[in-house]
């Protein structure tokens, strides 16, 4: 028996006859020699007597079919169905690979902030009560479309940053192993250069912070090779930090080693707070991961990270702005590793030898090896010997 009141709902919700008649719940068999079945129930109906629904039921099923078609239109619910969980996909595979997938927006805080845009959005929307059933077969499709989009975005995002830039896989920042005096240990394909582990530096001549870290960077490079193009100067700002603190200017410095590649980007400029770009998607990757957005960002063999000062800006202070030899003094100091009392040496020296170790552990050479090759002090071999066993 014909179920009518199913085919006063399905008709109230916009079906064609044909839809109807084939409709299982309706219940409908026409005969053999019928025809077409839609035409057949179409006119079963009228011969019946019916003539849609009336009163209150009519104007329920005509609320809910005027609902389910705004659900059908791209209104601020559907969009805020299909953003929240685009967005979150991408947002979560960025975060698991910050390299490659969330090379070009980062996880922390461009999709953080557009994950929490979108989700406002939607509980907007929803809370307006004129979007109809929240859990329709309209907006169950939204979510689903939503989850496949972020899929294609950031597996597009990752796919073009892997084949086509050549950009590295780098696992999320914490999940590194900590080693002694604020550097980590990730567990990555080497970052090298023609076979040669590659020493990476991030920062700005304006950096306090880059400035006394530079001497130390700049000894351990000396113990690897011959290093040229490097000029002297001074931090000078922003003014609420310690400013005029000596510094080795690195931006156009090269590093000639059988052991070790250098690699630099340093922003040299006149303007406070500005941070230097970068070369290529190595560095890209790297900072965009794991510098967290500060400067100075060292990355040795691409295994090594250090994020922050290697040196206290304030154990150079005494030759701020020339005073007691300004940077001529520290230079010469660093050099001849001077250890005399109030010695420059002295506050860089522990940074140097932590660097050289790690430079040590990824050229694969043996420390006693290096020191003869490269004619290190004795000081040197035994103070980094000692930190190789500390970082095992």
């Amino acid at each position: 028996m014909v179920q009518w009141d199913r085919v006063d709902e399905l008709r109230s919700k916009g079906r064609d006859w044909g839809d109807i008649a084939r409709d299982p719940s309706v219940d409908f068999h026409p005969d053999p020699g019928a025809g077409d079945p839609g035409r057949a129930l179409r006119a079963l109906y009228h011969r019946s007597g019916r003539r849609g629904l009336r009163g209150p039921a009519r104007a329920a099923a005509t609320g809910r079919a005027a609902k389910e078609a705004t659900a059908r239109r791209w209104t601020l619910p559907r969009i805020g169905y299909v953003l929240v969980p685009l967005v979150g996909v991408w947002f979560l595979l960025a975060l698991v690979a910050p390299s490659p997938v969330g090379l070009l927006v980062p996880a922390i805080p461009y999709l953080a902030l557009a994950l929490a845009g979108a989700a406002v959005l939607l509980l907007y929307a929803l809370s307006r009560g004129t979007a109809g059933p929240r859990w329709s077969k309209v907006y169950r499709t939204g979510v689903i479309t939503g989850i496949v989009g972020g899929l294609l975005v950031a597996g597009g995002i990752g796919l073009v940053a892997t084949v086509a830039l050549g950009c590295p896989y780098l696992p999320p920042s914490g999940s590194g192993t900590a080693e002694p005096d604020g550097w980590t240990e990730y567990h990555v394909g080497a970052w090298q250069d023609d076979g040669r582990p590659v020493v990476f530096f991030y920062g700005a001549t304006w950096c306090p912070y880059c400035s006394a870290s530079s001497w130390a960077l700049w000894k351990a490079l000396s113990e690897f090779g011959s290093v040229s193009g490097t000029a002297f100067g001074y931090s000078y700002g922003p003014p609420e930090t310690i400013q005029y603190i000596p510094e080795v200017i690195l931006a156009s410095t090269s590093l000639s080693s059988s052991s070790a590649s250098f690699q630099v980007s340093e922003y040299v400029y006149g303007s406070d707070g500005v941070l230097p770009g970068t070369a290529n998607c190595y560095q890209s990757a790297y900072v965009s991961a794991y510098s967290g957005g500060g400067i100075p960002f060292y990355v040795v063999n691409g295994q090594a990270i250090h994020s922050g000062t290697l040196v206290d800006p304030e154990s150079l202070s005494g030759w701020a702005n020339g005073a007691n030899g300004g940077y001529h003094t520290v230079a010469q100091a660093v050099a001849a590793e001077n250890a005399s009392s109030g010695s420059p040496w002295l506050a860089v020296d522990s940074a140097t030898w932590w660097m050289m170790a790690w430079m040590a552990k990824a050229s694969g050479d043996t420390v006693a090896s290096l020191a003869a090759e490269y004619h290190w002090s004795p000081d040197d071999e035994t103070q980094v010997s000692t930190d190789l066993a500390a970082i095992g």
